[in-house]
């Protein structure tokens, strides 16, 4: 069985002395986020990521940077069986209306996840369900599942599993989140889809936030939101546009690497790349760094593999692999197509288009919006296609992502591979429990996918932060669930 106890995680900051109580002000800051919220901030929704980013609601659990969970508003776990799990609910936590949280609430709210229309993402094809455990009545909850899934602990880090309290919780299915969180700040207003307000919650479990306040403007033109950074009306703005980055200051801009690769996936079931030698000479064709500098001004990582910076093991652990030798395109004629959607795409297969022609292919392009062109890429329409594909979902842990994408039965499998090998080793990388076991048959599947020439990862995205420079503590996640934390300081 598996427990985690907390111990070090919620350590004191740098800058205080050991068991010194961090320095509240008065000050607020100001944040320019890129969307409004969709779904009425339901945590439900995609919506749970800005009450995340905000820190006024908690899951049971959090993530570290390695995606390993560690404690929240659970400070403990184990694995009971193989398809049940206990937690232990932190005791003298009080949300923001004041009422307490109590092993009996989070097993409710669980189970009204499970009930959700839609089901948060992190629960697709989970069949979970969550009761108090009777032997600890209030202080426990146990959580099934229908098969065995030693991820139940990450999952329960999504912030679409956020506890609220039970008066957010409408009996139309309705869940409103202001005033009814756990976290540091406290949601007191939400202004349609213009901004919201936070104020620091005194009442917090756990270190006292810093600064007094959020002050939230949603601002989806990237122009205006790197506007409001130069002209002092924000301290903080998400997604920096690459066009307006070079017009900030050095210091106020922060490149964050994503769990986002760009990816050129080949289709291996028929046409020109159902021949390997023929994936393989694409593979030499494609000039990563031309891409990165061309189309994102250097602001990417160039790609080793699927898994980027933002996964640090992968780069650390990652097997050496084989290279299958290339045959002469020899005039072949393929189709490459993308999507418009994601500005950048087009741009990227004019370069590829060139790349691709150099080495001795004859290249066709269909670009069109991805409402219209997602179902004839999943067909095998199309000889090769330019995805931006989000490498690891809200588990934390990429082989999902990878057995959608490359498995015999996976649902996103543009390049219609099929290979009894990559099937085994997902197979193992799936059943394995966390940490470095894991990691490992993640990092073989990687290497066998790699090798079959069926995806050519290209470049690792990067989102650009701004920052006044008025505050420091502002986190840079690479996963976006975390903006403005308790640590968060004027100055």
């Amino acid at each position: 069985m598996t427990a985690l106890l907390l111990s070090g995680c919620f350590s004191s900051s740098a800058d205080e002395p050991d068991g010194a109580a961090p320095t509240a002000s008065g000050e607020r800051i100001s944040v320019a986020m890129l969307q409004p919220p969709r779904s009425g901030l339901t945590p439900f929704s995609d919506d749970a990521f800005k009450l995340s980013r905000w820190s006024t609601a908690e899951t049971l659990v959090v993530l570290d940077e390695a995606g390993d969970a560690q404690p929240a508003l659970a400070t403990a776990w184990e694995q009971v069986d193989p398809r049940t799990w206990r937690f232990e609910v932190r005791q003298g936590v009080t949300f923001h209306d004041g009422t307490p949280l109590t092993a009996e609430h989070v097993a409710a709210v669980l189970t009204a996840a499970t009930k959700a229309s839609p089901k948060p993402r992190i629960l697709d094809g989970v069949e979970l369900t969550a009761q108090p455990d009777p032997a600890a009545p209030g202080e426990a909850v146990l959580v099934r599942t229908g098969d065995a899934d030693p991820l139940v602990p990450q999952r329960m880090s999504s912030p679409q599993l956020s506890i609220l309290a039970a008066a957010a919780y409408g009996p139309d299915g309705t869940v409103d989140p202001v005033g009814h969180g756990t976290g540091p700040f406290e949601l007191v207003a939400v202004d349609g889809t213009v901004g919201a307000t936070l104020n620091r919650f005194d009442g917090y479990w756990g270190e006292r936030a810093r600064v007094a306040g959020i002050d939230v403007d949603f601002v989806p033109d990237g122009t205006a939101r790197a506007a409001a950074l130069r002209t002092g009306a924000a301290d903080v703005v998400e997604a920096v546009p690459v066009s307006q980055a070079s017009l900030l200051e050095p210091e106020q801009v922060f490149e964050v690497p994503m769990p986002r690769t760009n990816t050129l996936y080949l289709n291996t079931e028929r046409g020109v790349f159902a021949d390997a030698g023929m994936r393989a000479a694409a593979r030499g064709a494609v000039q990563r760094e031309t891409i990165v500098e061309n189309v994102y001004e250097g602001r990417a990582d160039v790609a080793e593999g699927l898994l980027g910076p933002a996964l640090p093991w992968a780069a650390e652990g990652r097997p050496a692999r084989s290279e299958r030798p290339a045959a002469d395109p020899a005039g072949a004629e393929i189709v490459l197509a993308t999507f418009t959607d994601r500005a950048e795409l087009p741009e990227v297969a004019v370069q590829l288009e060139q790349q691709l022609e150099a080495a001795g292919f004859r290249v066709r392009q269909e670009v069109r919006e991805y409402a219209q062109i997602e179902a004839d890429a999943l067909a095998g329409d199309f000889d090769a296609f330019i995805l931006s594909r989000a490498t690891v979902l809200d588990s934390g842990d990429p082989v999902a992502y990878m057995y959608s994408d490359f498995a015999c039965d996976g649902s996103f499998n543009i390049a219609q591979l099929c290979d009894p090998e990559i099937d085994a080793a997902l197979r193992k990388a799936s059943a394995a429990g966390t940490g470095d076991a894991r990691r490992a048959a993640t990092l073989e599947a990687e290497r066998l996918i790699l090798e079959s020439d069926a995806a050519i990862p290209m470049l690792h995205e990067r989102v650009i932060q701004g920052e006044s420079g008025d505050f420091s503590g502002v986190a840079r996640d690479p996963r976006e669930r975390q903006l403005i934390t308790a640590e968060t300081t004027a100055g």
